[in-house]
């Protein structure tokens, strides 16, 4: 789903907000699969035809944080960086796991969570394929959890203020973070608040238009109306079919 957003999707600039790699996981089990290879090539491509990509490690990818300043075929590798928007707005860019009291203090907890988290993924893989089976939409088991358990609500609250202060003090008009998989885009306090979300589940992306306008896109809804209108006009192109054979049948 990532390759599809980038084939329809072009920037001059493009930032890489933490947790790109999950090395948590492949330090328990190794994996990578074609369409990785298929997404860093895309990447590496667009910044060999001059394209700006800043990867900022988060802390799954940690072990990039090593190598800040270092460039990899184009990708430059930094901590924080500073975005100014065409409409002349100051956002700090940085993935956000230094404000997660877990990540810094407890973590063997954020280790227990994210173990808790792929089991949701792989739970709600076989409900949702349960749910095709008799027509259903797609649903989060995870989006639902956090949405239904208040200390995950609170959580989220209080990280985002945290973020949004962070910005404040530092004299910027904004802040763009991902970490907590919650993809936002609005005002705290007179401040933009942005969060990128993820392409692990949710597939969403923001994206700044030519006039500085930020805007949120969720692909995986867009790929899921699409796939439903395709499916909505196989009857149609059944009986399309059906009417030109017996048309071409008559003829003869």
């Amino acid at each position: 789903m990532l390759l599809d957003f980038l084939a329809e999707h072009q920037a001059d600039v493009i930032y890489l907000v933490g947790d790109i790699i999950d090395a948590w996981r492949l330090q328990r089990g190794w994996f990578w699969p074609q369409g990785h290879n298929d997404v860093v090539q895309e990447l590496l491509s667009r910044a060999h035809d001059g394209a700006r990509i800043y990867y900022i490690p988060g802390n799954h990818d940690e072990m990039m944080r090593s190598y800040l300043g270092t460039h990899f075929g184009g990708v430059e590798v930094m901590e924080t960086a500073d975005h100014v928007t065409a409409d002349g707005r100051r956002l700090l860019v940085t993935h956000g796991d230094q404000f997660d009291a877990i990540v810094v203090n407890a973590r063997w907890l954020a280790h227990v969570g994210d173990r808790a988290y792929g089991f949701a993924l792989w739970l709600n893989t076989w409900v949702n394929r349960a749910k095709r089976l008799w027509g259903g939409q797609y649903w989060s088991l995870s989006n639902w959890a956090k949405a239904q358990v208040k200390h995950a609500v609170n959580y989220i609250s209080e990280y985002e203020d945290v973020l949004a202060d962070e910005a404040r003090r530092g004299g910027y008009d904004g802040i763009v973070c991902g970490h907590i998989h919650s993809a936002s885009l609005r005002k705290i306090g007179g401040l933009d608040y942005i969060n990128t979300g993820d392409w692990v589940e949710s597939c969403t992306a923001v994206v700044e238009e030519s006039d500085g306008r930020l805007r949120l896109i969720d692909w995986a809804e867009i790929a899921r109306a699409r796939e439903a209108a395709e499916r909505a006009r196989r009857p149609q192109l059944v009986r399309r079919r059906a009417r030109a054979n017996a048309k071409s049948k008559e003829a003869a």
